[in-house]
């Protein structure tokens, strides 16, 4: 199994702290935020990792994250030279997946706790596809489940009325058949690969999982959440809590 981190955008809802930088770079807690994806990943296991970015931050990501020794895992980076959604940037992995599953993690998704347990359940499932929820205050701004006890019945993508409060997180599993979902998925209405339509295309298969994460979570996209974020690690050191 490999990773994948998505650090492309251009951080407009943190501006202008995003003015010069990217957003993956700035600090959260003691460290730059894009360090935790990484620690999080080599904590599951993975030591390759490939860090997908925006042309205008490669040269600064790389600069800071070099070849992974520090880490213990080896990088690989792409460029994503236009902002075309999760799923598109996602199209950049295939062949550094090399026929792999492969975890992806959202750069600017803080998790108080490790996402071993996750990863393990993906592990121990026949295939498919496993997603991470959290209960939240606000779904409407968020991927938004439908449950029964075992499966995911539908995601709706920040619906107006909400069938439950959990969202879809930035934590995904994906088996190989990612790519062929991959070449099926339409732009939305605002003219992206949403990963919301990767989802349901899994659920269409019946082989999407979930599991509800535990601890705390923020996404670090605007300055009310990065703030959130900040605290959260500095909290506990940087940590990640098992």
């Amino acid at each position: 199994m490999r990773g994948v981190i998505l650090a492309g955008g251009k951080g407009t809802r943190l501006f202008p702290l995003t003015k010069v930088t990217n957003k993956h770079l700035l600090p959260v807690g003691q460290e730059p935020m894009i360090y935790h994806p990484v620690r999080q990943m080599v904590g599951c296991g993975l030591n390759e990792i490939l860090v997908v970015t925006s042309t205008d931050h490669m040269g600064d990501v790389v600069g800071l994250l070099g070849s992974g020794a520090e880490f213990g895992c080896e990088f690989t980076y792409r460029v994503q030279e236009e902002a075309g959604g999760i799923a598109h940037a996602l199209k950049l992995a295939r062949n550094f997946a090399a026929g792999e599953s492969i975890l992806v993690l959202l750069g600017d998704n803080i998790f108080s706790h490790s996402l071993r347990p996750f990863v393990t359940n993906f592990q121990a499932q026949a295939g498919g596809a496993r997603v991470a929820l959290k209960s939240v205050k606000d779904p409407s701004r968020y991927g938004v489940a439908a449950l029964d006890e075992h499966h995911i019945l539908s995601i709706e993508e920040k619906p107006q009325a909400p069938k439950s409060d959990f969202a879809v997180v930035g934590a995904y599993c994906y088996d190989p058949s990612l790519w062929e979902i991959l070449e099926q998925v339409q732009p939305s209405e605002r003219g992206e690969l949403e990963i919301t339509s990767v989802n349901n295309a899994y659920i269409e298969r019946g082989n999407l999982h979930y599991d509800i994460i535990p601890g705390n979570w923020t996404d670090a996209g605007t300055i009310e959440s990065w703030i959130e974020a900040n605290e959260m690690l500095l909290s506990q050191q940087n940590r990640i809590l098992d």
